[in-house]
């Protein structure tokens, strides 16, 4: 049963045209150049428009996964689809595996979230719907959605297609960013958990109440950290590469992805490097590249 017909699921038309209006969409996360701050974590200012981070983060991302899952259980059935191949099926769950960690784990594990803008959680809701119509189109019913399919489309679609090989090599460069991404997560929440467990100290010691560690910031050194300031960004990256790579590099919905990850999260990375270097110093930050090391 569709939910808005012709649109979720899309039709093939419609489809194709959000894809196409999809691959410029770096042109609007372009703009975060233009402006001084972004919406919520370092650089967020205080506003009426912003909403918790816990609610914000998780109603921003689940939508993405939870429609996903939508498109890959209606969409094949309208094409007279009875089953999907293991490789759409593989990339469907790596895709969930990513998002229930960052849509339902991650706020729940963080010590705390700073609030985000209202115009952010919409600009991130209208991202993760565009990139799950796209990829969830594509592996439920308008990419290879047979055997042979992607035995063909591997070897005549001009090298665009995925060999079980490349698939495999896929596989493990998303999960090498998918564990790293993990503990680079893991690495500042400790930081918040340190300074939440040395406020409760003095808390008890002086007998009042523990304070905020909402704003709470320090450079992180440990792993990646001892080279960039942003390589949890970088680790997702690394994830949704091998995510095209295991589809093949002629899935157009995977290569934006990827392209739209890039556009979206340097902007903030080099705002975010700005920040520190305000707030620590310049000799706090040396040797620390933003998130491209050697390079940015």
């Amino acid at each position: 049963m569709a939910i808005i017909e012709n649109w979720l699921p899309a039709s093939r038309e419609n489809y194709e045209l959000i894809l196409s209006l999809w691959a410029w969409f770096p042109v609007a996360s372009s703009l975060q150049w233009m402006i001084s701050w972004y919406g919520m974590g370092k650089t967020s200012v205080k506003s009426p428009l912003n909403i918790p981070g816990r609610i914000a983060w998780m109603t921003m991302e689940a939508p993405g996964f939870l429609t996903l899952l939508y498109i890959m259980r209606t969409l094949p059935a309208q094409h007279g689809i009875d089953d999907l191949p293991w490789q759409n099926k593989t990339l469907a769950g790596l895709f969930v595996l990513h998002y229930v960690y960052r849509a339902v784990l991650f706020p729940v594990l963080q010590p705390s979230m700073s609030p985000i803008h209202l115009f952010v959680w919409g600009f991130a809701l209208v991202f993760q719907l565009c990139n799950a119509t796209c990829l969830g189109s594509w592996l439920a019913a308008y990419g290879p959605t047979t055997e042979a399919e992607w035995n063909s489309y591997s070897q005549f679609s001009g090298g665009g297609g995925s060999s079980v090989l490349q698939f495999a090599v896929g596989l493990v460069i998303f999960y090498i960013g998918l564990t790293s991404n993990y503990f680079c997560d893991e690495e500042l929440r400790e930081i918040r958990r340190n300074e939440q467990r040395r406020q409760e100290r003095l808390a008890r010691e002086q007998g009042k109440a523990p304070g905020s560690i909402e704003k709470h910031y320090s450079v992180p050194d440990n792993g990646l950290f001892r080279y960039m300031l942003y390589p949890h960004y970088f680790s997702e990256w690394i994830e949704w590469l091998g995510f095209w790579v295991a589809a093949g590099f002629g899935c157009v919905p995977a290569r934006c992805f990827l392209i739209n990850e890039i556009f979206s999260m340097l902007p903030r990375a080099v705002a975010g490097k700005k920040w520190y270097i305000e707030k620590f110093g310049e000799d706090k930050i040396k040797g620390k590249y933003a998130i491209i090391p050697g390079v940015w």
